[in-house]
């Protein structure tokens, strides 16, 4: 049950993600005939392969990760906080910054990942571009040979389904519905790739990234029926 696992055991995390290169032209001619097979089903007809470029950023083949946030809570004499901090810059450094992470701190058995949908997205995402830099896969991301039941991730949507398979709820219809408060965002998911490489404010981009990390953490809190945390237990660490 949910309600047995210790909060302090759980790493929340969220990542956001842009297309590989600004520009479909920047691909070389390989690249591109691969991208317009890929995404064929998608765009049908209604678009060109060069018009679709700018939502290359959900596929980790054609995409790329600009940050990591990470959210862990802290338990000291009865008094509850909750850490934030990013991960950002360089793919390759930012991906070995967060492996390292797991495996310093988030690597014995009872120890879980937790995302929205990250089952999905951001768990499958971030082992994929760690193969491609060429490094080592972190012990909570190598599902290679494991059950189903072994796998040490939890998904705030899977939670939410109930066992409905089909039905999909995104992080901000969950907060609206579980009322927990949400900040007004200036900005939205398909506003990062625009964000990171017309206004190159990755400020912008952390900020929203850990606001969905602290909105996951309140989605489990409310999961367990527990209280959701104050502005005053959030702590952001640069």
């Amino acid at each position: 049950m949910l309600q047995k696992i210790k909060l302090e055991h759980i790493l929340f995390l969220d990542i956001e993600t842009v297309p590989e290169f600004e520009n479909f032209n920047d691909l070389d001619k390989e690249k591109k005939l691969l991208w317009e097979s890929k995404t064929q089903y998608q765009r049908k007809d209604d678009f060109t392969a060069k018009q679709f470029y700018d939502r290359a950023g959900i596929w980790a083949e054609f995409g790329k990760i600009v940050c990591i946030s990470v959210g862990f809570f802290n338990f000291k004499n009865k008094n509850r906080s909750f850490r934030l901090t990013t991960f950002k810059g360089e793919e390759r450094d930012l991906l070995q910054e967060f492996s390292l992470l797991l495996e310093e701190h988030f690597s014995k058995p009872q120890h879980l990942l937790c995302a929205h949908n990250g089952k999905e997205f951001d768990f499958p995402f971030i082992a994929r571009r760690m193969l491609i830099h060429n490094l080592p896969l972190p012990t909570k991301l190598n599902l290679f040979g494991k059950k189903p039941w072994e796998v040490p991730h939890l998904d705030t949507l899977e939670l939410w389904k109930f066992g409905d398979y089909k039905h999909y709820t995104s992080l901000k219809l969950l907060t609206n519905v579980l009322k927990i408060p949400s900040p007004k965002d200036d900005i939205s998911g398909s506003d990062v790739r625009d964000v990171f490489y017309i206004e190159k404010d990755i400020a912008r981009i952390v900020d929203y990234c850990e606001k969905d990390v602290l909105a996951i953490a309140q989605v489990v809190l409310k999961l367990r029926q527990e209280n959701l945390l104050q502005a005053s237990e959030v702590i952001s660490v640069s």
